[in-house]
C-alpha cells in the first residue's frame, strides 16, 4: 500500500501538490481493509473508491492511478493504493464539494473508455442535498454519454457498412436488367438476397441499439414507463451508477458483436409477453442460448421470479451459465446467475437466471409441480428431443394451464417448429436467422466411382478420406472438416490421411482437453484437417473450417423392445443434422460442403432426428410417470408417443427390478420405486446403489453406478497402433476376473488413493481418462449428497472390497450387478465363434475385444452385460461374470435358466487328420464345408451348429447339443471318409514320353509313389464335365454322382474356372482309376443334377508334346483345308442389268487349267451359272479370278458342294500335318523334344457334318517365328498324305496368341500395360483386343499377320505380364517360410504400398515372382530380399502365456512382476526389445540370444503361483528318420506322424535312387505302415523331381511286374509295353523303333520269335544248311569264299583272282596252269564257256550273302528291317535262274 505522508500547515490554504513528487509517498504493506487517518487524525467524511473493472484483483497498474491522482482538480487529503483486493485505490476527502468534483470527474474519464477502474463514492457524512447533487450532475454526465453513443462511432461505421451494402445491392439490380446467362443471372440473384438480407440485419441492429440507449435515457430524465410497451431496458428504482455504466457498455459490446438475435430483440420481447409459449427456431450462431435469458431478466418481461434455462447436457449448461454472467457483470445483482447441478430439496432457488440440466429440473418438478420459484422455462436445444426434454415438455403443457404467468421458450436450431407449435396449443413460431455465410452444396454421383478399398472400415470411410485428398488437392486453402461415427473410424482415417503441408486432427469425446484444443491452434503453412464424430455438428464451433466432409453416417444408440436390448448402430442422419454439418462451413466466410451421397440420399432421409424416447429404455421415464400418479402410461400426453411394446418393456424390466408392483390391475411404485425416482437416475443404476447399501457396501454400490454410466470412455485407447497396444498393456494391471465393472471399480479404487495434485498424472501414465474420471467423482458426490439429504443415509468413506484378494463381497457384487441386469443375461454357447446366447432373445453376440474376461482366457458359462453395440459387428459390453446358483434364485425369474442350460452346445473333436483333407473338406473359399453346415442344420434342424478346423492343429471341432452330437458326428464322419478315400485314391496322370501327334501311353502314380494303372492301349482315362443349367453344383456331390454312375474310383480332378449357366459350358475334367469306368461314364445319357443337365465326353489328352518345350511363348497359326469338293458349277449373283455382259466377259475365263463355260442362270434373272469348273476351284479363288474380268460388281457368289468325302483319321492327319511343318524346324529347336517336333504342335479340329472345311491349329515356339512364316509358306496348297487332290492346304495369314493376368497384376501394371497397348495401337498389321473375364482375370487377345510381327509385339506385353521370378541366394527355405508368416505378409504389403508392385508365390515351384512397373522391379526384390533376410536375423520368440498348463491370470502376473511395458526383463536382458500381445497373450521376443533363458525367466512365475499340474512341460517331438528334434516339420497326409521335411525328402529321394523295395513309400515311423499320399509328395518336392520319382516308379513298376511289362529296348527310351504270346508288334511311339512283344527283340514278320533266336546266335545258320544240302557248293581254298557250282567245266576263277580246280580245289595264278593240271591230272577239261562264264559270275553273287547277314545283324538299315532272309536268298536264286 501506498500512503502520502504529507501535512499541510494549513486546513484552509491551497491544496498542495507534493504527492507528485517521489519523496512525497513510499509503499508501505497494508491489508486491503486499512483505514489510515488524515494528517489531522480525523475521521474522512467522503470516500472515493477505485474498483477493478475486470475480475482480475491480484495485478493493479500503479502508474496508471498515480498519473490519474496528478490530473484531479481536488487534491484528496490523503490516499492509499493496494496491490491486491477489489479495491485498488481510496481517496479521502473532508469537504464534499473536493470530493463531489473528482468523482465526477473519474466518471467523465471511466465514460470516454479511458479508465480501468470504477469509481465508488462512500458517504461517511449523509446529506440529502449532497446525494441529489452528485446523481444530478451524473444524470447529465451519463445523459451526455448516451446521447453522444447513439450517434458515436459504432453507428457511424455501420452506417458505413450499411451505405455500402446498399451500393452493393444497386450494382447487382444494374447487372440483373442487362441479359446475362441463366447461371449468372442465378448466382447475382443469390447475392442480392444476402445482400439484402445483411441490409435489414444492419438496420435492425441500429434500431435496437437506439432504443436500448433511448431506455436509459428516459430512466436517467425519470419518465415513467409504460406497461402497455415492452422496454428492453427495464431501469426502475434508485440510481445505481455502476449498473448504469455496465448495461451502456454491454449495449455497445452487443451492437459491436453483430449477434443476429440482438436485432429481433424487442419483436421476440413483445412475442413472449403477448403470448404464454414461444417456440424459437435459431440457426447456430444467432446467439439465442446466451442473449435470451439476458433479454428477458434485463426487460422483467418474464415477471419478478426466476429465469431457468435448461441444457441436455451438464458442461453447456455449465459453459453458459459462466459466459453469461461474465457478460452480465454489473448489469444484474451478484449470484444473479447460478448454475444447478444436481437436485436437493433444501435448495433456494432466488437467483435471476437459473442454468440447468433438463434432467435436474424433472427432479424439481418431482417435489415442486408449480414450479412456484420460476416465472420463465426456458427450453433450449430442443431439436436433440432427449428423453429427459420429451418428458419435461410434456408436463410444463400440463404445468401451463394450471400457471397462467408462467412462460415457456422452447428454442432449437433445426428442431421440427410446426410440430411443437402444433403440440403447445398452436403457438406461434419465431426465426432468428444465423450468422452464417453461403454454403455451397455439392453432392457425390448417383453412381459414385468411389469405392471401399479398405475390407477393414465401411465404404463411407474410404470414401470420406478419398474425398478429403481431392479437396486438399484442388481447393485453395482452408481447414477441413470431415464427419465419421466413431473414435475408430476417425483414427483410422488420421493415420491413412497422408499430404504435404497439412496436420491430420482427430477430434471425438474421448480426447483429453489439451487434445481436443488442438484443433483450435494455428499451424504455420499448413492446411488443418479435421476427422471429427457428431461432437463438432453442434457442441463445438471450430473457427477457420471452409470445407466439410459429410458422410451422412451417425452412431445412435437404439432400444428394442422385442428383444429389450440397446444396440449402438450406425445409421443415417437426419436433414437437419445434415443441414447443421453444412452450416459448419460458413461461420467465417463463404464454404463448401460435399456430401458422400447423393441428392436423392438426402431427400430420403428423414426430415429431423428421431426422438431419444423412441430409441431409448422408457424405465425412468415410466417410473416418473407412475410418481406423478398417472397409472396408464399409454395415455400420458407425450409428444411423439413410444410405441406400447418399449411401454410394457419398461414396465416388466421395472418389476424385475422391485420397483413396480401389479395390484389389481393398476402398476404403482414400491419403496425402491420411490428411492429410484428420487435418485432420478438409470433405474437399473440405481437398483445397484440400494442393493448395495443393503448388503453394507454402500461406497462400492455409489462408485459401481457411476463407473457403469461412464464404462465407454474410462480407458482411454486412442493415437497409433503402437500408443493403443500401450494402452492394452496398462489395463491388463486392472483387470480382474470378475469382468468389466470389477475392473472399472478397481480403476476407481486407486485412482481414489492417489494424491489430488498427482492424479492427472497418474491417469496419463496409466491411459486412463482423467476427464471422466473426474465425472465419475462428481456423479459419486452428487448420489452421496442425494442420499444424505433425501434419505438420510450415512455414506461411508471406506471401501470393503479388494480387488487383489477374492472375498465373500465379490459374490455379493456379483449378486447386486446380476439383480439389475437380470434382463441382460447372456449364456456361453459352447462355441467361441457362436459366442455367447443372450438368454431373452436366443441371438448370438460376441464378447466385445476389450473384455477384461478375454484377458484371462476365459469364457465364463453365464454373464450379465450392459449394453450391445454394433461396429459393425455387434458385441456385448461392460461384461460381468455371474453364478449359475445366483442366477437360479432370481425372484421373479427372467427365464426358464434350466432349459436355456440345457440348449448349450457340446463340443466333440476329432484329431489326427490331415492338412489336405482338412483343407479339401473345407473348400475353396470354405464353400464346401459352408455346403455341409448348412445341409446339417436343415436336417437337424439347429441353425447353432458349427464345424471348426484347425488345419495348424490337424483338428475338426463338432459344435451341437447334445441332443443332436451323435447324429452330427456320423454325417461329418461319412464326408470324411469320402473325402479320405479320393485324396488315397489321387494319384499323377503322366505320359511315359511327350506325344507328338497323339496321345502317348500314360500311368497313374499314386499313393507311395506307386503306378497304380498303366494304360499302353490309349484307351480313355479322363472325361470332361459340361453342366448347363442356372444353378451351381456341389463338387462333391458330382464327384459322388460319377462314382456311383461310373462304378468306379475316381482318382483326380481338375476344376475349371467360370460360372455355370451357358450352354455346354466345361466344368472341368474328371479321371478314373481304370479305362472300364471311364468308358461307363461316357456312354452315360445326360442326367439331370440340380436342374443342370450333366454331359460327359471323353478328354483329347493334354499331352500332346511337351508341355515344357516353348522357350519362348507360343504364337498360333490356323490353316484349313475343303473337305466337300465343288459339283463343278458356281453360281455369280449381281446386277440384273449387268447378268449379259457378265456373260460375255467371264465366258472362256481359264480358271484351275480349265476354260469355264458362262450362260444366265434359268431360275433368276439376277445370277450368272458357271460350268466345268475344276473341282479342286473353291470359293476365294474363283471370286479372284473373275473379279479380274470384270469391273462390275457382284454381290454374291455361291458354289454348291458335293458329300464329304471320307479322309484319314484325325491322328493320321495330325502325322501327316506335322510331319509337313516340323521339316522346317531347324535341328537345334528339336533340343527341347526327342523330335524336330519338339518345337511345333499340331491340333485339328473335330468337324461336323455338314462342314466345308478340316480347320487346324499350329503352335509355334515364338523364338522360331522366321521358320516358321517359311513353313506357312511352303505348305500353302500342299495336299496331305491320304487326301484328295482338290484338298489343297490353305494357311490363313493371321496369327493369334493370349495373354492372361490375375486383377491383382493388373492394378499394378494398370498404367504401363495402357501405355503398351496404345504403343501397339499404332503398329501396322496388328491388332488386339483387351477383356475381362468373369472370374476377374484380364486378357489380350492379340492377332498378326507375321509371326515375326507377333512376337515383336507379344515380347513387351509378356514381360510386364508375365512379371519376374526372384532369383536370390539368401532366399533360403526359412527366409522363404518367414514371407507366409503374419510378419511376412505385413511386410510384403507394406512394400507393395511403397514400390506400386505386387508379390506371389508359387507353392508348388518355391519362388517368388514380383509384378509391376518394370523401373520398379528392382528396388521391389532389393527391399523384399533385404526385409525377408532382416525379419529372419531378428526372429522373434514368441512366449505364449495361455494354454492348459497355464493358471488364467498368468499375463496379469506377468505384467505385475515386470512391469506393463515389461521393463523388468528389459533390465535383466539389456538389448533385447520385449512386445506384450494382449489379445493374443503372446510376448515377442526381438534380438536376444537368450531366448530360452527368457522363457524360462517367465516361466519361474508359475513356481510360487500355480499347482504342480499347472508345471510347464516342454516337450519337442523327434523325427523318426534322424532321432533328433523335429525342425521345419511336415506331417504326413495319411498318419499325421511328424517328420523333418528334409528328411522325407531324403526319403523320396532314395527311393529315386535305389529302386528295389523302395516302393511304395511309406512313413517311417515305428510299426506305422501309411504310405505316402500324392499330397505329400506335391508338398515335398518340386516338379522335376517329382518326374525323376515318376521314372523310378514307373521303373520299379516294370521290375515288378514279373516279365508283364518291359521297356522299349531302345537305349534310354522311356516307352513301356506289355508283354504277349501271340509276337504281337510294339511300335514305340518315342523312338518309332517296333518290337516284338514276345521275344523282345525287333519285330520278325513271317519269321517265329525262336526262329529268329536260332538267327540273331548264328546270323550264318541257313547259308550253313543250304551249303550242306548241295553238294556243288564249295569254298575257295585262299580267301574261303562260298562257290556254288551248277555246270560246266571243272575250272573256276573265285573273285580274289585265284584259279581253281573244282575236282581237287588246287589253286593256280592263271588259267592256263589251271587247265594244264586238268589235263594232265585228271585226264579232261570238260570246257563250256558259258559255264565257265556261270561259275565267275554266280560267285560274287553268292559271296555277297554272308556279307549282307551279317550287316543286316550289326546295322539294320530301315528299309531291309523286316525283310526275312530265307525270302531274300530265294529271291536272288530265282534272279539268277531268270538271268541264265
Amino acid at each position: 500500500m501506498y500512503r502520502n505522508r504529507a501535512s499541510s500547515s494549513s486546513s484552509t490554504g491551497p491544496p498542495q501538490r507534493s504527492f507528485d513528487q517521489p519523496h512525497h509517498h513510499r509503499r508501505r504493506d497494508r491489508h486491503a481493509g486499512f483505514q489510515p487517518s488524515p494528517a489531522t487524525n480525523r475521521r474522512p467524511n467522503f470516500v472515493i473508491e477505485l474498483r477493478s473493472a475486470s475480475n482480475d484483483h491480484n495485478n493493479y497498474d500503479r502508474h496508471e492511478i498515480v498519473t490519474l491522482m496528478g490530473k484531479l482538480d481536488s487534491v484528496p487529503d490523503d490516499f492509499c493504493l493496494y496491490q491486491t483486493g477489489v479495491v485498488a485505490a481510496r481517496f479521502y476527502y473532508q469537504q464534499w464539494c473536493n470530493a463531489l468534483e473528482t468523482v465526477v470527474y473519474l466518471w467523465r474519464v471511466m465514460l470516454n473508455e479511458r479508465l480501468s477502474f470504477i469509481p465508488r463514492l462512500v458517504q461517511n457524512l449523509l446529506v440529502p442535498s449532497d446525494t441529489e447533487e452528485y446523481n444530478s450532475r451524473l444524470r447529465v454526465l451519463f445523459k451526455d454519454c448516451v446521447i453522444r453513443l447513439m450517434e458515436g462511432e459504432l453507428v457511424m461505421k455501420l452506417g458505413e457498412n450499411l451505405d455500402k451494402v446498399t451500393r452493393e445491392i444497386a450494382r447487382i439490380d444494374l447487372l440483373l436488367r442487362k441479359p446475362t446467362r441463366l447461371a449468372v443471372h442465378m448466382e447475382l440473384s443469390k447475392k442480392k438476397e444476402v445482400n439484402v438480407r445483411e441490409r435489414e440485419l444492419i438496420r435492425r441492429r441500429i434500431r435496437e441499439f437506439k432504443s436500448g440507449m433511448e431506455c436509459i435515457v428516459d430512466y436517467l430524465d425519470g419518465k415513467v414507463f409504460d406497461s402497455s410497451d415492452v422496454n428492453v431496458l427495464m431501469l426502475k428504482g434508485a440510481f445505481n451508477w455502476n449498473k448504469i455504466y455496465w448495461m451502456i457498455k454491454r449495449e455497445c459490446r452487443r451492437l459491436d458483436d453483430g449477434l443476429p438475435i440482438y436485432a429481433d430483440r424487442k419483436d421476440i420481447l413483445l412475442q413472449i409477453r403477448s403470448q404464454q409459449v414461444m417456440v424459437l427456431i435459431g440457426e447456430t450462431g444467432s446467439g439465442k442460448s446466451t442473449q435470451l435469458a439476458q433479454f428477458l431478466a434485463d426487460s422483467a418481461v418474464a415477471g419478478d421470479k426466476s429465469i431457468v434455462c435448461t441444457q441436455p447436457r451438464k458442461l453447456a449448461a455449465l459453459s453458459l451459465a459462466r459466459r453469461v454472467e461474465e457478460e452480465s457483470h454489473g448489469c444484474l445483482d451478484d449470484n444473479s446467475v447460478t448454475f444447478s447441478s444436481m437436485y436437493s430439496s433444501f435448495d433456494r432457488n432466488d437467483s435471476k437466471v437459473i442454468y440447468m440440466t433438463d434432467h435436474c429440473l424433472l427432479q424439481y418438478y418431482m417435489n415442486d409441480k408449480d414450479f412456484s420459484w420460476a416465472s420463465c422455462i426456458i427450453v433450449d436445444e430442443a431439436h436433440e428431443r432427449s428423453l429427459n426434454t420429451d418428458l419435461l415438455l410434456a408436463l410444463l403443457k400440463d404445468l401451463l394451464c394450471r400457471r397462467s404467468d408462467l412462460r415457456l421458450i422452447i428454442m432449437s436450431a433445426t428442431a421440427d417448429a410446426e410440430q411443437l407449435a402444433k403440440y403447445f396449443f398452436g403457438c406461434c413460431t419465431y426465426h432468428v436467422v444465423g450468422r452464417t455465410f453461403p454454403v455451397d452444396i455439392i453432392y457425390a454421383p448417383e453412381t459414385s466411382s468411389f469405392s471401399a478399398e479398405f475390407s477393414f472400415v465401411a465404404p463411407y470411410v474410404s470414401d470420406v478420406l478419398k474425398r478429403v485428398g481431392e479437396i486438399n488437392r484442388t481447393e485453395e486453402q482452408g481447414t477441413i472438416l470431415a464427419f465419421l461415427t466413431s473414435q475408430m473410424e476417425v483414427e483410422w482415417a488420421c493415420e491413412r490421411f497422408k499430404a504435404p503441408s497439412t496436420v491430420a486432427l482427430p477430434l471425438h469425446g474421448r480426447l483429453s482437453h489439451e487434445e481436443q484444443y488442438r484443433v483450435y491452434l494455428n499451424y504455420p503453412n499448413k492446411r488443418k484437417v479435421i476427422f471429427s464424430t457428431n461432437i463438432a455438428e453442434t457442441s463445438l464451433t471450430i473457427p477457420g473450417v471452409k470445407y466439410v466432409v459429410d458422410s451422412g453416417m451417425v452412431k445412435e444408440n437404439h432400444f428394442e423392445p422385442k428383444t429389450g436390448m440397446n444396440v449402438l448402430r450406425v445409421c443415417k442422419v437426419s436433414q437437419s443434422s445434415a443441414k447443421q454439418r453444412a452450416g459448419r462451413a460458413g461461420r467465417t466466410e463463404p464454404g463448401k460442403c460435399y456430401r458422400i451421397y447423393g441428392e436423392s440420399d438426402f431427400l430420403s432421409m428423414p426430415c429431423h432426428q428421431e426422438p431419444e424416447i423412441r430409441r431409448v429404455n422408457l424405465g425412468i421415464a415410466v417410473l416418473r410417470i407412475l410418481a406423478l400418479g398417472i397409472h396408464n402410461i399409454k395415455e400420458f400426453d407425450f409428444i411423439d408417443a413410444p410405441c406400447n411394446a418399449a411401454i410394457e418393456s419398461a414396465i416388466k424390466n421395472l418389476i424385475q427390478l422391485g420397483a413396480v408392483v401389479l395390484e389389481h390391475g393398476v402398476h404403482k411404485l414400491t419403496k425402491d420405486g420411490r428411492m429410484l425416482v428420487k435418485l432420478g437416475i438409470e433405474p437399473r443404476l440405481g437398483k445397484m446403489i440400494l442393493k448395495c447399501f443393503e448388503n453394507h457396501l454402500g461406497r462400492e454400490g455409489l462408485v459401481l453406478a457411476a463407473v457403469m454410466a461412464n464404462s465407454s470412455s474410462i480407458f482411454c485407447r486412442v493415437g497409433k497402433e503402437e500408443e493403443k497396444q500401450k494402452s492394452d498393456c496398462l489395463k491388463v494391471q486392472f483387470c480382474h476376473p470378475g469382468g468389466d465393472l470389477f475392473t472399472l471399480l478397481s480403476v476407481y479404487r486407486n485412482w481414489e488413493r492417489v494424491p489430488r495434485d498427482k492424479r492427472n498424472q497418474w491417469c496419463w501414465d496409466n491411459s486412463i481418462n482423467a476427464k471422466s474420471m473426474r465425472r465419475c467423482q462428481e456423479a459419486v458426490q452428487e448420489m452421496e449428497s442425494c442420499l444424505q439429504h433425501e434419505f438420510h443415509i450415512i455414506i461411508p468413506s471406506y471401501w470393503r472390497w479388494d480387488p487383489e484378494t477374492i472375498t465373500e463381497y465379490d459374490r455379493i457384487l456379483k449378486d447386486v450387478i446380476l439383480s439389475a441386469l437380470a434382463d441382460n443375461i447372456a449364456m456361453y454357447s459352447g462355441n467361441d465363434n457362436l459366442g455367447y446366447e443372450v438368454a431373452s432373445t436366443g441371438s448370438h453376440f460376441q464378447l466385445h475385444p476389450s473384455c477384461s474376461l478375454l484377458m484371462f482366457g476365459e469364457r465364463p458359462s453365464w454373464v450379465a452385460f450392459g449394453e450391445i453395440i454394433a461396429m459393425p459387428k455387434q458385441y456385448l459390453v461392460c461384461v460381468t461374470s455371474v453364478d449359475f446358483d445366483a442366477l437360479q434364485n432370481l425372484s421373479p425369474a427372467p427365464f426358464d435358466v434350466l432349459h436355456i442350460d440345457c440348449r448349450k452346445l457340446q463340443v466333440k473333436v476329432l484329431t489326427g487328420l490331415g492338412t489336405t483333407l482338412l483343407k479339401r473338406f473345407c473348400g475353396k473359399s470354405n464353400s464346401s464345408l459352408k455346403h455341409l453346415v448348412s445341409h446339417i442344420k436343415d436336417t437337424i434342424e439347429d441353425d447353432r451348429i458349427r464345424l471348426e478346423v484347425s488345419v495348424e492343429q490337424n483338428e475338426l471341432s463338432l459344435f451341437a447339443s447334445s441332443e443332436h452330437m451323435g447324429r452330427v458326428s456320423e454325417i461329418v464322419s461319412s464326408f470324411l471318409e469320402r473325402e479320405g478315400k479320393w485324396i488315397q485314391n489321387e494319384c499323377f496322370e503322366r505320359p511315359l514320353f511327350p506325344g507328338r501327334h497323339e496321345s502317348p501311353p500314360v500311368a497313374l502314380m499314386g499313393s507311395g509313389a506307386e503306378i497304380k494303372h498303366l494304360e499302353l492301349e490309349k484307351r480313355c482315362l479322363t472325361v470332361d464335365i459340361f453342366l448347363h443349367g442356372p444353378h451351381d453344383v456341389d463338387e462333391k456331390e458330382l464327384l459322388s454322382l460319377l462314382e456311383k454312375l461310373a462304378s468306379g474310383n475316381i482318382c483326380g480332378v481338375h476344376r475349371l474356372n467360370g460360372v455355370v449357366g451357358q450352354d455346354n459350358e466345361k466344368w472341368g475334367r474328371v479321371t478314373f482309376l481304370t479305362p472300364e469306368a471311364a468308358e461307363k461314364a461316357t456312354k452315360l445319357t445326360p442326367v439331370d443334377i440340380n436342374g443342370c443337365k450333366l454331359k460327359i465326353a471323353p478328354s483329347r489328352s493334354t499331352y500332346k508334346g511337351d508341355h515344357k518345350f516353348l522357350s519362348f511363348p507360343a504364337v498360333k497359326a490356323k490353316v484349313s483345308w475343303p473337305r466337300r469338293r465343288n459339283r463343278g458349277i458356281a453360281f455369280v449373283q449381281c446386277n440384273p442389268d449387268d447378268v449379259s455382259a457378265m456373260v460375255d466377259e467371264f465366258s472362256n475365263v481359264f480358271i484351275g487349267g480349265r476354260f469355264i463355260n458362262c450362260r444366265q442362270s434359268m431360275k433368276s434373272e439376277d445370277t450368272v451359272m458357271l460350268s466345268g469348273l475344276d473341282f479342286s476351284v473353291f470359293e476365294a479363288e474363283l471370286l479372284l479370278a473373275l473379279s479380274r474380268c470384270t469391273s462390275r460388281k457382284i454381290l454374291r457368289l455361291f458354289l454348291p458342294r458335293a458329300v464329304a468325302v471320307e479322309n484319314p483319321p484325325l491322328t493320321v492327319l495330325e502325322e501327316a500335318l506335322l510331319r509337313e511343318v516340323s521339316s522346317f524346324m531347324p535341328s537345334a529347336a528339336a533340343a527341347t523334344g526327342n523330335s524336330k517336333n519338339g518345337s511345333v504342335r499340331v491340333h485339328i479340329y473335330p468337324c461336323e457334318t455338314a462342314d466345308y472345311f478340316m480347320n487346324a491349329d499350329i503352335y509355334f515356339d515364338g523364338s522360331l517365328h522366321l521358320e516358321a512364316a517359311k513353313a506357312l509358306e511352303e505348305i500353302n496348297g500342299k495336299v496331305l498324305l491320304g487326301c484328295q487332290p482338290w484338298q489343297k492346304i490353305e494357311c490363313h495369314p493371321q496369327f493369334n496368341s493370349i495373354l492372361s493376368c490375375p486383377a491383382y497384376v493388373y492394378m499394378v501394371i494398370k498404367d504401363q500395360l495402357h501405355s503398351l497397348l496404345k504403343r501397339l495401337e499404332l503398329q501396322k498389321g496388328v491388332e488386339f483386343f483387351f477383356d475381362r473375364n468373369e472370374n476377374g482375370t484380364y486378357r489380350i487377345k492379340i492377332s498378326a499377320k507375321a509371326t515375326k510381327i507377333m512376337a515383336e509385339a507379344r515380347r513387351p506385353l509378356e514381360q510386364l505380364m508375365n512379371g519376374r521370378t526372384i532369383i536370390d541366394n539368401r532366399l533360403t527355405p526359412p527366409v522363404m517360410q518367414l514371407y507366409l508368416s503374419r510378419e511376412g505378409f505385413s511386410l510384403q504389403k507394406s512394400i507393395q504400398r511403397e514400390t506400386g508392385t505386387y508379390f506371389m508365390f508359387d507353392k508348388h515351384n518355391h519362388n517368388l515372382r514380383v509384378f509391376g512397373p518394370l523401373d520398379k522391379l528392382d528396388l521391389a526384390c532389393h527391399k523384399l530380399v533385404q526385409s525377408l533376410v532382416a525379419l529372419h536375423n531378428n526372429k522373434q520368440l514368441d512366449v505364449h502365456l495361455r494354454g492348459p498348463t497355464f493358471p488364467p491370470d498368468f499375463m496379469k502376473k506377468v505384467v505385475e512382476k515386470f512391469g506393463p511395458d515389461l521393463h523388468g526383463l528389459k533390465e535383466r536382458f539389456p538389448g533385447s526389445d520385449f512386445t506384450l500381445n494382449t489379445r493374443h497373450h503372446i510376448i515377442s521376443i526381438h534380438g536376444s540370444k537368450e531366448s530360452k533363458q527368457v522363457e524360462e525367466t517367465i516361466h519361474e512365475i508359475l513356481k510360487t503361483t500355480a499347482t504342480p499340474s499347472q508345471a510347464v512341460k516342454s516337450q519337442t517331438p523327434s523325427c523318426p528318420i534322424c532321432l533328433c528334434d523335429v525342425e521345419d516339420g511336415y506331417r504326413l497326409e495319411k498318419c499325421n506322424h511328424e517328420f523333418c521335411k528334409s528328411c522325407l525328402i531324403e526319403q523320396c529321394e532314395s527311393a529315386i535312387r535305389n529302386l528295389g523295395s523302395s516302393f511304395p513309400i511309406r512313413c517311417a515311423h515305428e510299426g506305422c505302415d501309411a504310405m505316402m499320399l500324392v499330397p505329400d509328395l506335391k508338398s515335398l518336392l518340386l516338379t522335376d523331381k517329382l518326374d525323376e520319382l515318376f521314372r523310378s516308379s514307373l521303373g520299379s513298376f516294370v521290375e515288378s511286374s514279373c516279365g508283364k511289362y518291359r521297356f522299349c529296348p531302345s537305349p534310354d527310351c522311356p516307352s513301356v509295353y506289355q508283354v504277349s504270346e501271340d509276337s504281337k508288334p510294339f511300335a514305340c511311339g518315342a523312338c518309332s523303333v517296333e518290337t516284338c512283344s514276345r521275344c523282345h527283340l525287333e519285330y520278325h514278320p513271317f519269321m517265329s520269335c525262336e526262329k529268329y533266336l536260332e538267327f540273331k546266335r548264328d546270323p550264318d545258320v541257313s547259308f550253313k544248311e543250304w551249303i550242306e544240302r548241295n553238294e556243288g557248293v564249295r569254298e575257295c581254298p585262299v580267301c574261303r569264299l562260298t562257290i556254288e557250282k551248277i555246270d560246266g567245266c571243272n575250272h573256276i576263277e573265285c573273285r580274289c583272282g585265284i584259279h581253281i580246280c573244282w575236282v581237287c580245289l588246287e589253286h593256280f595264278k592263271s588259267s592256263d596252269e589251271c587247265y594244264g593240271h586238268l589235263r594232265s591230272v585228271h585226264h579232261a577239261i570238260q570246257y563250256d564257256s558259258v559255264a565257265g562264264f556261270w561259275g565267275v559270275m554266280v560267285q560274287p553273287c553268292l559271296g555277297i550273302i554272308p556279307t549282307y547277314q551279317q550287316r543286316h545283324l550289326q546295322h539294320e538299315p530301315p528299309f531291309l528291317k523286316h525283310v526275312e532272309l530265307e525270302r531274300v536268298l530265294d529271291m536272288i536264286a530265282w534272279a539268277s535262274m531268270s538271268f541264265l
